[in-house]
């Protein structure tokens, strides 16, 4: 009978957090011939102010495409121009919980605009409120899990500053651009928000790899199992190897 109820209350408590409402905030910056540091590629999926063919948003590996045909996830509301520097935001419902996806796409020459929100969002510094129909949510700094997508901006530059810890809430980060861990270790850090994944090395941030991450997070599995599944879908789709691609994606410092 003891252990019966055990495992009644461990239920509950399952149950009861999967019920409660998260949120992810992701930010993409748009591939960007002109004003980024980055490989060329053609002027088509190349051009940062044309997210509806850019390579991380409108193509078939890009967020916005990717996500719209996966099946665990409902496209809710997609809202055009919500700041000056982002073309497109999306907001998608996970459909066997509360969980809430946030998909910012950010104009490619202001990349330094996209990087100070990340940082700002993961030290708990700028709430975004959103509202439509019946639905009002906080993300942001609000959110759960902060991701990044796109080219590694702090290669190009440097900041005038760099946010801290302003409250007690966990975070937890994605990072997925070249040498991401490399570049943003101690900004991170000061951050207060946890590394739960990032790079090592030159990487093809596509949305398949956001995705398995995402997946990973919502059922709750460990930082390890996060990664390797990642790391294999990475491998997956770069054909790759999986040594290859756990040693370019790290969790933790």
């Amino acid at each position: 009978m003891k252990r019966l109820l055990l495992l009644l209350i461990s239920m509950f408590f399952l149950l009861k957090g999967f019920s409660q409402t998260k949120y992810i905030h992701v930010i993409v910056s748009l591939y960007d011939n002109k004003n980024q540091g980055i490989v060329k590629v053609s002027k088509t999926i190349g051009n940062g102010q044309d997210p509806a063919n850019n390579l991380y948003w409108g193509c078939a590996y890009g967020v916005r495409v990717f996500f719209k045909k996966q099946n665990e996830w409902k496209l809710i509301k997609q809202i055009n121009n919500p700041k000056t520097q982002i073309y497109e935001r999306l907001i998608f419902k996970h459909r066997d919980s509360s969980i809430y996806l946030v998909a910012d796409a950010y104009d490619g020459a202001k990349i330094k605009d996209a990087t100070i929100d990340l940082l700002n969002y993961a030290a708990g510094k700028e709430t975004v409120n959103i509202e439509f129909d019946s639905i009002k949510m906080n993300v942001g700094a609000n959110s759960d899990l902060i991701c990044y997508v796109g080219h590694n901006g702090l290669m190009d530059f440097s900041l005038e500053s760099y946010p801290t810890k302003s409250d007690n809430k966990k975070r937890e980060v994605v990072i997925l651009a070249c040498a991401s861990r490399n570049y943003f270790y101690y900004h991170i850090k000061k951050t207060g928000a946890y590394p739960l994944l990032w790079t090592s090395n030159l990487m093809c941030p596509e949305a398949y790899t956001l995705d398995a991450v995402i997946d990973s997070w919502i059922k709750r599995e460990s930082n390890e199992t996060i990664r390797d599944k990642a790391a294999q879908t990475y491998s997956d789709y770069q054909k790759c190897g999986f040594a290859a691609s756990k040693n370019l994606l790290r969790t933790g410092y």
